[in-house]
């Protein structure tokens, strides 16, 4: 990740964290302010990596965008936000609703910080077409569950450490795209939220054989887009729970796990298609398609396929 600060100045740290998340002062507390700030990007998620060498106090102005903060050394030994008060300490996850102002207390503090922006959580958690929409609001700060803090600390470090490993897998649209959509998932697994996923009458009632093959019909169509579980929901002319409900219904699946499953499909053609003395490489045709993760994309293609995707892309016999 490029240094984007590398700062021994308060006022200093305090500008350039003002202008990348909202207001903030920043006090020093010991006399010795080092600040050291990466940055990244995965399509709308932006990616930080914050390590102050120092003790310092901040209280900041509400936020636009919902932040996620995992530590990884130190503490954040105060934290006041919203009504919430207490501490963050080393393999803990916090999230910063929108809205809400803060004030703490770092001591020598590291922690990856994400930003998410919300509209990222109301295209994933989808609002119902047809129905006022309701953006998505987040009503607590810790995690439901250790499970999935834990889940979502990995998550942000496997993401920081791939950006980091190869940048240029994560300019593929589909690649930026799942992989933000991936953490805005979790966010919304891991936090206690206005989220509504259980089906109405009304939902079951349209989940009907149609129904199912005007959505499979737009997966087919445009598995080579960003697309998301509303789009699909939009393009059958149905809610979002209907969806999900006729698909686990019928298929016993989701929109999301057969939309992988085509996409997998395609980059099997694809490989087969390949000449393999032309530099195209199993990486890069798993990307094309939305799989950032090469080890799941291989053994998912090995359950499918019965052979790694390597072999396909040599034309060798499985």
């Amino acid at each position: 990740m490029p240094v984007i600060l590398d700062s021994t100045d308060p006022d200093v740290t305090g500008e350039a964290v003002s202008r990348l998340y909202a207001r903030v002062r920043v006090i020093d507390r010991d006399g010795r302010h080092r600040v050291r700030l990466t940055q990244d990007s995965i399509g709308p998620v932006t990616l930080h990596w914050f390590d102050y060498h120092c003790d310092v106090d901040f209280v900041m102005d509400p936020l636009t965008g919902v932040v996620l903060l995992s530590a990884t050394r130190g503490a954040l030994s105060r934290l006041r936000l919203g009504g919430y008060e207490g501490r963050v300490d080393a393999g803990q996850v916090v999230c910063f609703p929108p809205g809400l102002p803060s004030a703490g207390q770092v001591d020598h503090l590291t922690h990856d910080c994400v930003i998410l922006p919300p509209a990222l959580l109301d295209k994933v958690a989808a609002a119902a077409p047809g129905r006022t929409p309701q953006p998505i609001r987040l009503t607590g700060c810790l995690p439901v569950a250790p499970a999935g803090g834990r889940f979502l600390r990995q998550t942000i470090a496997y993401l920081r450490d791939a950006v980091h490993a190869d940048p240029r897998l994560y300019e593929e649209p589909l690649i930026a795209s799942t992989a933000s959509q991936l953490l805005a998932a979790t966010v919304l697994a891991v936090f206690p939220s206005t989220v509504l996923t259980e089906p109405t009458i009304d939902d079951r009632n349209d989940a009907h054989p149609a129904t199912l093959r005007r959505a499979l019909s737009y997966i087919e169509d445009h598995a080579d887009e960003d697309i998301s579980v509303a789009d699909i929901a939009a393009a059958a002319r149905i809610s979002v729970r209907t969806v999900q409900y006729a698909f686990r219904r019928h298929l016993d699946t989701t929109p999301m796990r057969h939309l992988r499953r085509v996409r997998l499909a395609q980059a099997h053609g694809d490989l087969l298609a390949a000449d393999p003395t032309t530099g195209v490489t199993v990486t890069a045709v798993a990307g094309r398609w939305g799989f950032f993760h090469s080890g799941q994309f291989a053994a998912a293609y090995r359950r499918a396929y019965g052979c790694p995707p390597h072999r396909t892309l040599r034309q060798e016999s499985p």
